[in-house]
């Protein structure tokens, strides 16, 4: 079986000159050890960057700017976390959000149209609808982009080719990971990061949807006059609940890429630090556990991990993860980060003759599983320390980036 998205007109990219980690690093100590009064000036500029990103956006799309006034108004129980959604849709296997849309500028000069979802800024997320995740203040340094501001438009330092086709061919009928051949259907040059620092120093989670080279791949549909796009969400488990709502938006490293339908990014892959997941650590990555093996036979509702989304032309692989963004706890101790550090999980070789493979729906479950033998590190990830935070399970030294939309209350499939 051959799953192929659509292609996308080609272009290339031009690469610019590489990034300064230097003053990103500069631009974040600043942040956490300046007085009083220059923290004042910096949060300032963030909110005016903030009000003038939005005021552009409004007075292209002829859409009010994000205000608790304007937002709409979902149902408690759909736990909507993203504030500035426009629609967001719990379809079983077909869930999608609609979000605003921004215009910036290419290092081209040519128009880009992108995303925001989260930001390492309380007050900014409060202002603009969007998760907090502290933890991204850490992405300042090689694996972001600064950024400019002027008048409202952000320009970016690096772009992404949205042209190359998106190609995913199962192993085998047994065994369809690892995949027989896998290319993403989007990669970004060298510049390209969707760790965004603004001038002020916030850390702004970003991704293009649309340039002049086509569309990203979890694009259902986009209106460029009314700036709005929707976009595919991912199932996922957490806490024992189904329903874990996420984007991918981008990757570090092409295999993931490729099965996730999101942009290969290699500046990511930059971003520290992998295995380290408390709060305490220096870190901008939260681990979580996708699973590589497990039941693919979507009948039993048990269906889950890598083999069974390949084998299942590209469905939810269902992962595993920890926590819930908690938008209204400003504390930097705030866990949540949209970039996710994987630690790949597999049943054992006993566990799968024995029948016992099932979804996986909680880090408490799968740290029982683990120590009952039945789970381990998946044989892809590399000889690293086990991380505590994710079952001893070791790192898979990947980085997905998925912003956190919804975990709404529904009975499980």
């Amino acid at each position: 079986m051959n799953i192929v998205s659509r292609r996308n007109t080609s272009r290339r990219i031009a690469t610019n000159r590489a990034l300064s980690a230097t003053v990103a690093c500069a631009l974040a100590a600043a942040s956490s050890a300046a007085p009083a009064s220059a923290q004042t000036a910096t949060m300032q500029t963030a909110m005016q960057d903030a009000d003038a990103l939005g005021t552009v956006a409004a007075r292209e799309s002829g859409r009010p700017a994000y205000s608790p006034a304007t937002a709409v108004k979902f149902k408690a129980s759909d736990n909507v976390f993203v504030k500035s959604a426009l629609e967001v849709n719990f379809t079983y296997r077909a869930a999608f959000v609609t979000l605003p849309l921004f215009r910036g500028l290419s290092p081209q000069n040519e128009a880009v149209y992108y995303i925001i979802t989260d930001t390492s800024d309380f007050d900014v997320a409060r202002r603009m609808g969007l998760n907090y995740a502290p933890k991204m203040r850490y992405a300042a340094g090689d694996g972001a982009q600064l950024v400019a501001i002027n008048d409202g438009v952000m320009r970016f330092r690096g772009n992404v080719d949205f042209a190359p086709e998106h190609v995913v061919i199962p192993g085998s009928t047994m065994m369809p990971f690892p995949p027989r051949m896998a290319k993403a259907g989007a990669v970004s040059d060298a510049e390209w990061s969707s760790m965004v620092v603004l001038p002020s120093g916030v850390v702004l989670n970003v991704q293009i949807m649309h340039n002049a080279s086509g569309t990203h791949d979890r694009v259902k549909s986009i209106d460029l006059q009314k700036r709005t796009v929707t976009l595919s969400l991912l199932d996922g488990f957490q806490g024992g609940k189904q329903y874990y709502y996420h984007l991918v938006t981008d990757v570090s490293e092409a295999l993931p890429a490729a099965l996730e339908n999101g942009v290969h990014t290699p500046r990511l892959a930059k971003v520290p630090g992998y295995g380290q997941s408390r709060p305490a650590d220096h870190s901008a990555l939260l681990g979580f556990s996708p699973v590589l093996n497990g039941i693919t036979d979507t009948k039993t509702h048990q269906d889950q991990g890598f083999a069974a989304s390949i084998a299942n032309a590209g469905i939810d692989p269902i992962n595993v993860f920890p926590i819930d963004p908690d938008n209204d706890n400003r504390s930097l101790s705030n866990n949540y980060s949209p970039l996710w550090d994987a630690h790949v999980s597999m049943w054992t070789p006993q566990a799968m003759k024995a029948g016992k493979a099932r979804r996986i729906t909680s880090f408490d479950d799968l740290e029982s599983l683990v120590k009952a033998g039945m789970v381990t590190s998946a044989m892809i990830n590399p000889p690293a320390p086990g991380n505590t935070y994710v079952a001893g399970l070791r790192p898979t030294r990947a980085i997905i980036n998925c912003p956190v939309i919804a975990q709404p209350n529904l009975a499980p499939q």
